[in-house]
């Protein structure tokens, strides 16, 4: 009845708003937040702004506006600044707040030319059209975000559309993609499509195409890393534009590097899996858990056996800071179970200056040992 009563209420409130609240109830559930009856409405509200899934395919102004921002996006709900990337959630507070408070009018505008197009079948039109307008958008959000009272109230505003505490960062974003997007176009056109391996030959011709994009545009580098590691089989690669530069092999010979910052955006990997960790936690989803323990494991392996000192850096007391998250999210789970029955994530020496190897291993043994466990219950029974 109560979410009933809920309903009628957002029936009266417009699609967009309907939208971002949408928008805003995933990202909540992914930071690991438990709100009674959020699962109805957000089926609710799929039911009625994605049907057939047609959110993710159906053209949209806002989606051809945001589109050379795709590359750069992650699913989830990072709690990090990732220099390179953007929350997709961010998103649609983000388009509410052009429309309603940066450029209502010309957004007004924009929204009508583009249905008027999208309708006639006419994408390269809307192509250019969202052009425009990004043009339009990027050189507002420089004269507001300039000064710190006009940051201020893009952060006020945007208050009121999202509890995220990174989406003012994103739009800070948006505004530098935006300025270089036929810059990092470019950059992305000469990428192979998807780089298999990704050797010292390759390691090569990207980082040549690296250092003539950051003579042109070094604050973007950050954006052009991101497209670089969209393409790697492992993207936890991408290490290697910083390691192949050093001259040696110390965490301190890494961090001298153009490309340093590609080693934080590893660690950013890392950080993303532990918020996915505890989402699979949340969801019971214990075998997605344990594959995801692996992939950290194998990540933290890479770390530390291709940047010498690496502990010692402020780069490792991040890694351990991450770690302890982790250990303690795995202590919370396997302490609900019986010490006979075992957990699939049993957790065995993660803090301290040990790998997620033999959690992993362990757990693959305790699968076989909680089956024989039940196998022997069913029986007694």
């Amino acid at each position: 009845m109560r979410i009933d009563r809920i309903w009628e209420f957002l029936q009266r409130l417009s699609p967009l708003t309907r939208s971002c609240l949408l928008t805003e109830l995933e990202r909540l559930e992914l930071c690991g937040i438990d709100m009674p009856g959020s699962a109805d409405l957000q089926a609710k509200l799929r039911a009625e702004l994605r049907p057939d899934g047609a959110a993710d395919n159906t053209p949209t102004p806002s989606r051809y506006f945001f589109a050379p921002l795709e590359p750069l996006l992650v699913d989830g709900a990072p709690e990090h600044a990732n220099p390179g990337r953007m929350a997709r959630s961010s998103l649609v507070p983000i388009w509410e707040w052009i429309c309603r408070d940066l450029l209502p009018i010309m957004a007004r505008d924009y929204n009508d030319q583009m249905k008027v197009l999208i309708a006639s079948n006419k994408p390269r039109d809307a192509q250019q059209a969202a052009a425009v307008f990004q043009v339009k958008v990027a050189k507002s959000l420089e004269g507001n975000l300039a000064s710190p009272e006009g940051a201020e109230r893009a952060r006020t505003r945007l208050a009121a559309y999202t509890a995220s505490p990174s989406v003012h960062g994103d739009l800070v974003k948006m505004m530098g993609a935006l300025r270089t997007r036929e810059a990092l176009a470019q950059f992305g056109a000469a990428l192979p499509e998807n780089i298999l391996k990704f050797d010292d030959a390759q390691v090569g011709k990207v980082t040549a195409l690296l250092d003539a994009f950051r003579k042109k545009d070094p604050d973007a580098v950050p954006f052009a890393l991101a497209l670089v590691a969209g393409r790697l089989k492992t993207p936890r690669e991408l290490m290697c534009l910083a390691t192949k530069a050093a001259r040696g092999r110390t965490a301190a010979d890494v961090a001298a590097t153009p490309y340093a910052i590609a080693v934080s955006m590893v660690l950013d990997q890392i950080d993303d899996k532990r918020v996915a960790l505890r989402v699979a936690l949340m969801k019971n989803r214990v075998v997605v858990a344990r594959d995801i323990l692996a992939e950290l494991d194998s990540t933290e392996s890479a770390l530390l056996a291709g940047i010498r000192e690496f502990d010692a850096s402020a780069w490792g007391t991040r890694l351990r800071e991450i770690r302890d998250a982790i250990a303690t999210l795995v202590e919370a789970e396997t302490s609900r179970f019986p010490d006979k029955l075992g957990h699939i994530l049993k957790l065995r020496n993660v803090r301290g200056n040990g790998l997620l190897a033999d959690l992993v291993w362990k757990g693959r043994d305790a699968i076989s040992d909680g089956a024989m466990f039940c196998k022997r219950l069913v029986g007694q029974a």
